[in-house]
């Protein structure tokens, strides 16, 4: 992969147009389809993590990364809580902290990273109802790195953890009654990883602008100006 991969930045980019898409769900219009769009944006972005991890290997520092993650995860929980209603769990960086943490490990075998990522397997299973995408939201980053370099149809493996990352008896028991909003959201959770592997290997050619340190910010950011957006069309 090269210092600065287009592809990598196009899937960041589609990563943050399909979280907006998703939210958009909660401005107050009715678009119940943008759910399907938005199963893609999660699994995405831990693609994206998982792709940084592999360029680097085992001999780069997690620490910055790290750092940026906790910081905005704290930054974006009070705007996160005034846009979504009665949110369930915390906000979707404290999952992908902790997932940045456990595919870490999975390179480097030192003892501290062992034990953070065991530290960090023990807070997911004991919260893992106040994570959102739970446990196996956890273990995405580190399903996405172990297929990252092989054959697409190993996609399945992350498309599967993906799955029971969106266990919500609602989801799985409206695609049952045959709900198509339901059943497209569980298609779009398995085969997303295929989706933005396909990508990453395809689309080098294509060159967006750089998504760098600062759209951290467009997290917490994006919760305001829909929050701004709600309130005007009320």
């Amino acid at each position: 992969m090269s210092r600065r991969d287009g592809a990598l930045d196009l899937l960041k980019w589609l990563a943050l147009l399909t979280m907006v898409l998703d939210h958009l769900r909660y401005v107050g219009y009715s678009a119940d389809w943008l759910y399907v769009p938005g199963r893609l944006a999660f699994p995405w972005f831990c693609l994206a993590m998982a792709a940084n991890l592999a360029r680097h290997g085992a001999s780069a520092s997690p620490w910055r990364y790290l750092g940026w993650l906790l910081l905005f995860s704290s930054v974006s929980e009070i705007p996160y809580r005034l846009f979504i209603p009665v949110p369930a769990t915390l906000n979707v960086l404290p999952t992908l902290t902790l997932g940045l943490l456990v595919a870490r490990s999975w390179q480097t075998h030192t003892l501290e990273a062992r034990l953070l990522a065991a530290g960090a397997l023990l807070l997911a299973a004991l919260f893992s109802s106040r994570l959102m995408f739970g446990f196996f939201g956890v273990l995405l980053p580190l399903a996405m790195l172990l297929v990252f370099r092989r054959p697409w149809y190993f996609a399945l493996l992350p498309g599967l953890v993906c799955l029971a990352a969106n266990q919500w008896r609602v989801l799985y028991g409206a695609a049952w009654l045959g709900d198509a909003v339901a059943i497209g959201g569980l298609l779009a959770c398995l085969f997303a990883p295929w989706l933005g592997l396909m990508l990453l290997r395809q689309a080098g050619g294509i060159h967006p602008p750089a998504m760098r340190r600062w759209a951290y910010a467009l997290y917490p950011a994006h919760f305001l100006i829909l929050l701004t957006v709600r309130q005007i069309a009320a």
